[in-house]
């Protein structure tokens, strides 16, 4: 799977590692929907932070369809809010 973070890059992770993200994006979304900005941030590092770890980034000059679109570092609540469907980040 290619998962693109804005403002990055793409990262190509293998289809093992859905799960483990899937819980960063429940994670994600309740800090969302309870207005928890604290939480966010944490969660939100913690999810770009494992992209990053478990996958493999892809050459600047590639660009391939991104099965997954992840926030930049930076941010906020409400930008988050914008890019989220019923589903989350990571749809389920």
């Amino acid at each position: 799977m290619i998962v693109r973070i804005m403002g990055e890059g793409q990262v190509r992770l293998a289809d093992s590692h859905f799960a483990e993200l899937n819980k960063l994006d429940d994670e994600l979304l309740a800090e969302m929907e309870r207005g928890d900005g604290e939480g966010f941030r944490r969660t939100l590092v913690a999810l770009l932070a494992a992209v990053r770890e478990l996958g493999e980034p892809l050459p600047d000059d590639s660009l391939e369809p991104s099965e997954l679109i992840l926030p930049a570092p930076d941010a906020t609540l409400e930008d988050v809010r914008a890019l989220l469907s019923e589903d989350g980040l990571i749809p389920g």
